[in-house]
This record gives structure tokens, sequence and C-alpha cells, in this order.
């Protein structure tokens, strides 16, 4: 008994609020970010130019990352709210009506009618809100959304990850700074696809390929597009 008491079960949805952000942030940090330095330096801009770019982007990027994962997320929030707010009004207005609505949902789930219609008591005298909205909802802590946690992680690991192709600027000849930061790039990529698998819990080579096959095209679409312009341009 006292094994089973101090067993304690980790499971990867509890991280899944900040982890959708941060890898987000970072795989956006990295792709825009190297894809931005590859197709100015494709158009043979100099190397001052590519860095200022490179830097540039740095900094638009992981503003408009917080913003917009604010934004959505608050979003996301406002309807939660609103949601249980109806809900909460219903249970006050009809809970013999609340209370069948949450049997059904039990027995749907394969409880029969009386213990089914025995939980759904206990749970609406304990916090019926709460067991409407996990069990009718979907609602619950852990998936809640946290507009300022989502918009904090997604800022620093786009800045995190937009900083990797960056600094590889200076120390690569002008004529190899295409390829070496395409390299450096989906290394990087690899490497966040290797982590959010771990963290969360997925399978680790499909999430490799996923990120570094995008990264590896947005880099070469703005390679050609540099390429073509510095073209039209000389």
């Amino acid at each position: 008994m006292s094994r089973l008491h101090a067993h304690r079960e980790r499971h990867a949805t509890a991280r899944i609020g900040w982890l959708r952000a941060a890898v987000l942030g970072a795989n956006d940090g990295i792709v825009s970010t190297a894809s931005l330095i590859v197709g100015v330096a494709a158009s043979d801009a100099s190397r001052t130019s590519v860095l200022i770019a490179g830097v540039a982007a740095l900094f638009a990027g992981a503003m408009s990352m917080a913003a917009g994962e604010y934004v959505s997320v608050s979003s996301q929030l406002d309807t939660e709210r609103a949601d249980l707010a109806r809900e909460a009004t219903e249970l006050e207005q009809q809970p013999a009506v609340e209370r069948e609505e949450l049997t059904r949902i039990y027995e749907a789930r394969g409880v029969d009618r009386n213990t089914a219609e025995t939980v759904s008591g206990q749970m609406m005298a304990h916090d019926a809100l709460a067991a409407h909205a996990r069990d009718e909802l979907g609602l619950s802590a852990i998936t809640s959304a946290r507009p300022l946690q989502a918009a904090g992680t997604s800022a620093l690991t786009f800045t995190a990850g937009a900083a990797a192709p960056l600094a590889v600027v200076p120390f690569a000849s002008p004529s190899m700074v295409v390829p070496v930061v395409a390299v450096v790039s989906l290394m990087c990529l690899a490497m966040l696809g290797t982590i959010g698998a771990r963290v969360g819990g997925a399978p680790l080579v499909p999430s490799i390929l996923r990120v570094t096959f995008w990264g590896a095209l947005a880099m070469a679409v703005t390679a050609g597009v540099g390429r073509l312009f510095g073209t039209a341009v000389g």
C-alpha cells in the first residue's frame, strides 16, 4: 500500500501550455531568421547588410511572437471564461437538467445508468462547475490558457532560436554564409525536434523530420528569391 501511495505519475500534458509556445517560438526563430539571412546573403549583399537584416529579424520576430501569442491565447481565455460563465448560469437556473446532462456523459463513456447517476450527484454536490468544465467542456487547470506564459515563452525561445544562425555570420566567409547558416540552422532544428519529442513524450524521428523539412524548404525558397533579386539588380 505504501508503495502505491508513493507512486507518482508525470504526464506530458502538464507541459502542454508552455511546450507548444516554446517549440513554436524556437522553430520560428531559427527558420525565419535563417531564411532571411540566407535570402539576403544569396543576393550578394555585404556582411554588414546581412548582419543588420538578421538582428532586425531577431528583435522584430521576438516582439511579433510575444504579441501574437498573447492576443491569440487571450482570445482563447476569453472564450473559456465565457463558457464557464454560461455553464454557471445554467447550473443555477436548471440544476436537474445539468445533472442529467452529466449523467449521460458518464453513460456515454461506458458507466451504467445507476452508477452514472450516483457519480453525477456526488460531482454536482462537490463542485458542479468544475465537473461540467472538465467533463462537458473539456477544460482543466492543466490545459487552461495562460497568455503571459505563452507570450514570454515564445519571445524568449524565438530569441534563442534566432541567435543561432545569426551568431555564425561574422565567422563565415562571404561566399560560405549561405551553406554555413543553412547547415547550422538544420542542426539546430534537429536538436529542437529532439528536445520537443523528449519533453513531450512524442516519437523522435517524425519530430526531427518535420522541423528540418520545413526549415530546409523555407531556406531554399528564400535563397532562390535572393539569388533572383541579386541577379536582377546586378
